[in-house]
């Protein structure tokens, strides 16, 4: 179906994924009064547990995806590594206003890269290779250190290898085997950010204040809002982040993963959807990313992104539960997110935890002192 139309409150929304982000949006969803529908390979997850259908399927289960379909008035999707023949269907037999452009180009590195830079938007250095001999070959043009990643799948750190010197190259061997890879120059960051952008079928255009993050191996640990960079960059990043979603057709969500760098911002990565980055905007603003990325998808108008309070936003991992639900009186100036994910597993994002006050500095001293994650993030203090 090409023609965009209005879902309204009261309309069933199918949710592809039922992972935590798709939890938080069928939460806003139905605060809304929409119902859910949910498609996940994992009974009772953490969607799941909150819809009003759960389908348990694969994802590449047609039969099950036309069962979707079925019962659904709209269809959206909580991560980027869908079956490219089960999206094909659902965008030709129901309604799937994002399209499968985005997509496609945000599920492979290559064309997500060759995307930005078709938009003159600046990135790392990057090459794309099939064999060693080509990782060897463009690890030696690009420079070290250099970071391999593999092209299509991989998040918080899984699916690349970082190569600071000559003797790690051989680490990065074993990515070939499941995927072709890029080979990404090493941006000297001063801070690394994210623009969420929301963009619904009518054109209507709408920015989250910008996050600064801070990551530990890999995984998000702290998101920062407001970020702590001047209000020319910030309008320099926007700038970046409007530009990709209008160039690419963008409905729905985007969250736009950038490094700073001597007053200039080089793209990282794309994710057509919320993030991790943008879990802050539940408490701090106006309108979450969330309820945003419902109201797009089913042709609302698009609510403020005002910043109501400066926040902090830190990762709950397997290692930290525990000693969260000990230490619970940290949640006096704070608000506390579970997932509902069964096992808390070592790295496993598990929930999130949202420090909201006037000054972020005193918030992020609150956080480094804590004995949740003193230790357990692998923060050296």
């Amino acid at each position: 179906m090409s023609l965009y139309k209005t879902i309204h409150p009261g309309s069933t929304i199918g949710i592809i994924g039922g992972g935590q982000l798709g939890r938080m949006m069928a939460l806003s969803a139905r605060e809304m009064g929409y119902k859910i529908a949910v498609l996940d390979p994992t009974p009772d997850s953490p969607c799941g547990q909150i819809a009003d259908i759960e389908i348990t399927a694969q994802y590449h289960d047609l039969k099950a995806i036309k069962e979707l379909a079925m019962v659904s008035d709209v269809i959206t999707y909580e991560f980027e590594n869908i079956d490219h023949d089960a999206l094909t269907w659902l965008h030709e037999n129901t309604y799937l206003p994002q399209g499968t452009e985005m997509l496609r180009i945000t599920q492979d590195r290559e064309t997500e890269k060759n995307a930005i830079v078709h938009l003159g938007v600046p990135v790392a250095p990057f090459k794309i290779v099939n064999t060693e001999h080509e990782l060897e070959d463009a690890i030696y043009q690009i420079g070290l250190p250099c970071v391999v990643k593999t092209c299509r799948g991989g998040y918080d750190g899984k699916g690349q290898v970082v190569v600071k010197k000559i003797s790690d190259i051989p680490s990065a061997y074993d990515l070939l085997i499941s995927s072709k890879c890029i080979v990404e120059g090493w941006v000297p960051f001063e801070k690394e950010i994210s623009v969420i952008i929301t963009r619904s079928p009518r054109g209507e255009v709408k920015t989250f204040p910008i996050a600064e993050n801070i990551h530990v191996n890999n995984i998000l640990h702290q998101t920062i809002v407001p970020a702590r960079m001047s209000e020319q960059v910030i309008e320099k990043a926007e700038k970046v982040a409007r530009t990709i979603a209008d160039g690419l057709g963008l409905v729905g969500t985007l969250a736009v993963e950038m490094f700073y760098v001597n007053e200039d911002i080089y793209v990282n990565e794309l994710a057509p959807r919320p993030h991790n980055s943008g879990h802050y905007s539940i408490e701090a603003c106006i309108t979450s990313q969330f309820e945003q990325h419902i109201r797009a998808v089913c042709n609302l108008p698009l609510g403020s992104t005002e910043l109501v309070t400066p926040a902090v936003m830190v990762n709950l991992l397997g290692e930290h539960v525990d000693l969260a639900l000990q230490h619970i009186q940290i949640l006096e100036n704070s608000k506390l997110h579970l997932y509902g994910k069964k096992e808390a597993k070592q790295k496993r994002k598990m929930g999130h935890i949202t420090f909201l006050g006037k000054d972020v500095e005193k918030l992020i001293q609150t956080i480094e002192v804590s004995p949740i994650w003193m230790e357990k993030a692998g923060v050296k203090r």
